[in-house]
């Protein structure tokens, strides 16, 4: 006998859609070559991607990959997707700045259990933008459809950056010496950690909603957990053109306290005054909600700074200077110390 025919079974009917794959893939193909540069050798849709690499007379490579976290959960709360591809690119290039180098290209990785492709269009705009805001090509990445993989309605994103630096300019933190000055410029907001704190203190101890307005903020908070995550590429590029920088650290995941020491050698640590500058509302709401431990707090959170720079005592006028010059928000947050037995790595006064 022979066996009963069965109903065609598509890819489609497993979930993944093709004909969406490929709207999505137009878009993507739109953006991302409004951020090519001189360098890209290769088209969007390539295998691999190709980048001629030039101008430098030691180049050294810098590349880091990174994630927006949990913050990707009050952009599908509040159906806001124009940001958080900006806040990927941004958190990158600032990973790769810290050690002086400029962005040449960026890859991400976006992943749905559905694909939606106006939504990836609006992430991968925010993706170009933070790019071509970075002088960053877009030269390629990857963009998948996984059903059961994802909650409805949600996805993950991640990126990839590859800078190059002269060698003899690489910032690796051995010229920082014993009273070299901390200079910090301020963040725009949460960046992109604490978020999973934050969602949890905001909307479920506190009970509020993304619409809700808080006194000290003006705005709906969800304007306020959205906010972009800034790029500090201008203001380190220009310190190290001057020969000013001996260190940066990013704040990310970690807070100041985790971030500092690792643009420090293990011989040094940093002294910092806490009254230095005011900690935006949004971080002492999150505290003050939560009743958060001091340091917990400064762990978790950037508290307002979003880039730790050191540069020698004998140098900082002229550094302060060419902050100003560039109409540059800072201000002066401590000192290098020399590392006592037995005591942390950062000191709060």
């Amino acid at each position: 006998m022979r066996p009963a025919k069965r109903k065609p079974i598509r890819y489609q009917d497993a979930g993944v859609s093709i004909d969406e794959a490929d709207r999505a893939v137009s878009a993507i193909k739109k953006f991302a070559r409004r951020t090519f540069t001189p360098g890209v050798l290769t088209d969007i849709g390539s295998f691999g991607a190709a980048f001629r690499l030039s101008g430098l007379r030691r180049p050294v490579l810098v590349s880091s990959a990174d994630g927006v976290g949990t913050k990707l959960k009050v952009a599908f709360l509040t159906g806001r997707h124009d940001t958080v591809g900006e806040d990927l690119v941004n958190h990158c290039v600032n990973d790769i700045a810290v050690q002086g180098a400029v962005p040449l290209f960026f890859l991400d990785y976006f992943a749905a259990g559905k694909l939606d492709a106006s939504v990836t269009a609006d992430v991968v705009s925010g993706i170009a933008r933070g790019c071509k805001a970075n002088g960053c090509a877009l030269i390629g990445g990857e963009t998948a459809e996984m059903p059961g993989m994802y909650a409805e309605g949600e996805y993950d994103l991640a990126g990839f950056i590859v800078g190059a630096a002269e060698q003899s300019k690489l910032l690796t933190g051995k010229t920082i010496r014993g009273g070299d000055i901390l200079l910090a410029l301020p963040s725009s907001g949460l960046h992109t950690n604490g978020y999973s704190l934050a969602r949890r203190l905001l909307f479920e101890e506190a009970g509020y909603s993304a619409a809700t307005v808080l006194p000290e903020l003006g705005v709906p908070l969800s304007d306020a957990l959205l906010a972009v995550h800034r790029s500090y590429l201008k203001p380190v590029r220009a310190l190290v053109s001057a020969g000013l920088l001996s260190g940066a650290a990013h704040i990310t995941g970690g807070g100041i306290t985790g971030n500092t020491p690792r643009m420090l050698p293990a011989t040094l640590a940093a002294r910092i005054d806490t009254q230095s500058w005011r900690v935006p509302p949004i971080f002492e709401i999150l505290q003050r909600t939560g009743n958060i431990p001091e340091d917990d707090y400064r762990q978790t959170f950037n508290l307002g700074v979003g880039m730790i720079l050191v540069v020698p005592a004998r140098s900082a006028i002229k550094a302060e200077r060419v902050l100003r010059k560039m109409r540059e928000s800072y201000f002066r947050i401590g000192t290098v110390i020399e590392q006592r037995r037995g005591h942390p790595r950062v000191e709060y006064t």
